[in-house]
């Protein structure tokens, strides 16, 4: 059973893992039901962090309780944030910009990539030294996209090098910061959000222009607690004079990167019909929904309608996802930035579609927890997909010739948990029986994701 247990060592909190053994798959079922989703990761992790700089207390309802949402509640509460939880309802009382505190030893964000970011951006603007350090998978992921701007913005950052990219451990010592105009080179949605946590403690504005729009969590939760922050097109303008207020609550919308697993079991398998409660609906995050509908899936959005300035901050809804004869599409770079955690599912999708699908510029999803093109592409290898990876000068494109089947195989899930929960997707609507080699990482977003399936059974 999944849960929570409170750790000797300076009260951290951690999931009970899963196990790590074989799962076997070979349980057919015609999913039907409703399922209401935990509260969405990246909203959490912005939810936290603000509540900690704001003046005043903040309830955080439907809490997820999964690895990374603690990896940031841990390492807030390292820095002297009072946090209190009870059962899905987290209170963070918030210290001020400046009342965050020496943590008494190393920092460790596990495996949780948007913890590490965004925590440097709030590390940047102390006045202590601090070191963080990550995972094993983490500490894999290339830095050196976070810690030169913040380097730029008057931050002293060391990190582990390695042929000439930066990694975790890192340690970091705030000063006076200033503001900045940054145009990132990569589309980063955690760059983007560090650099701006950044500028909360610097002097004189900043402004960050997006080649690509990235998800806007950040910039919307900032409005949320009074934040001097305008939003035209491109550029984001923030300046930090304006004291952050605590909201008191926050309805923390359903993770439609969850939901999306979800949304291609029901397309996919004959007869199929699941109902998905409280899903946020965020522009810059619905990007499945559009690829979906493209691909002829049958899905039904109701957004939700508040009038709660705690709720609608975020746009949220019901989705119905009936079972579809999907077609192929072609799926643009510039759509890549609003599904990256999506496309190992659409992968599963674009098997079971008549005709071709490309899925173009698709070279992020090398430096995720995994290399998930490697992981996605070796998995349905195995299960008969004609899958392959096509490159045109320094861009990666995904083509899948849909044949609307599978086979069940003997599958990896390289410790990455959208690969392992794509995969078991895929192999309930594979004939034949599958094994996977390890499904306890799917606890570090999604811990009740087995139970919500059996659900629909």
């Amino acid at each position: 059973m999944n849960g929570i247990q409170k750790s000797a060592h300076r009260s951290e909190v951690k999931c009970f893992p899963l196990p790590a053994k074989p799962f076997i798959i070979n349980h057919k079922f015609i999913p039907s039901g409703r399922i209401k989703l935990d509260g969405d990761k990246s909203i959490t992790h912005r939810a936290l962090i603000l509540s900690a700089l704001s003046c005043g207390k903040t309830t955080l309802n439907n809490f997820p309780i999964h690895d990374d949402s603690l990896a940031t509640l841990n390492a807030l509460s390292a820095l002297g944030v009072k946090i209190l939880r009870r059962r899905g309802v987290v209170s963070v009382c918030g210290a001020g910009r400046q009342g965050l505190e020496t943590p008494a030893g190393p920092i460790f964000v596990d495996n949780s990539g948007t913890t590490l970011r965004l925590l440097l951006g709030v590390l940047a603007g102390t006045s202590f030294k601090t070191k963080v350090v990550a995972g094993e998978y983490l500490s894999t992921r290339p830095m050196s996209r976070v810690n030169a701007p913040l380097r730029l913005m008057g931050a002293a950052i060391t990190a582990r090098v390695k042929d000439h990219e930066e990694y975790a451990p890192i340690i970091i010592k705030g000063g006076k910061l200033k503001g900045i105009v940054y145009h990132p080179k990569i589309a980063s949605a955690q760059v983007k959000s560090a650099i701006l946590l950044a500028g909360l403690f610097a002097k004189g504005k900043t402004q960050v222009f997006e080649r690509l729009s990235t998800r806007d969590h950040t910039e919307r939760m900032l409005k949320l607690f009074g934040a001097d922050i305008i939003v035209t097109h491109n550029r984001i303008t923030l300046n930090p004079d304006q004291k952050l207020v605590s909201p008191l609550e926050i309805c923390i919308p359903g993770d439609i990167s969850s939901a999306a697993f979800f949304m291609v079991l029901g397309a996919i398998i004959p007869k199929a019909k699941i109902i998905i409660e409280n899903s946020g609906l965020n522009p810059s995050r619905s990007g499945i929904i559009k690829v979906l509908k493209r691909m002829q899936a049958r899905i039904k959005v109701v957004v939700y309608k508040s009038a709660a300035k705690a709720v609608n901050f975020e746009p949220c809804g019901e989705l119905t996802v009936s079972s579809s004869q999907l077609k192929g599409v072609v799926v643009s770079p510039g759509e890549i930035p609003f599904i990256i955690d999506e496309l190992p599912i659409l992968m599963v999708a674009a098997c079971f579609a008549q005709g071709r699908t490309m899925i173009k510029g698709v070279g992020e999803l090398r430096v995720k927890e995994t290399d998930r093109i490697n992981s996605m592409v070796f998995n349905l290898k195995k299960m008969g997909a004609d899958i392959r990876v096509h490159r045109v000068g320094g861009e990666e494109n995904i083509i899948i010739q849909g044949q609307g089947r599978l086979y069940g195989s003997e599958l990896h899930s390289f410790g990455d948990h959208r690969t392992a929960m794509s995969m078991v997707v895929a192999a309930l609507a594979a004939k034949g029986e599958s094994r996977l080699d390890d499904i306890s990482c799917v606890s570090k977003s999604f811990p009740g994701f087995l139970k919500m399936l059996k659900s629909l059974s």
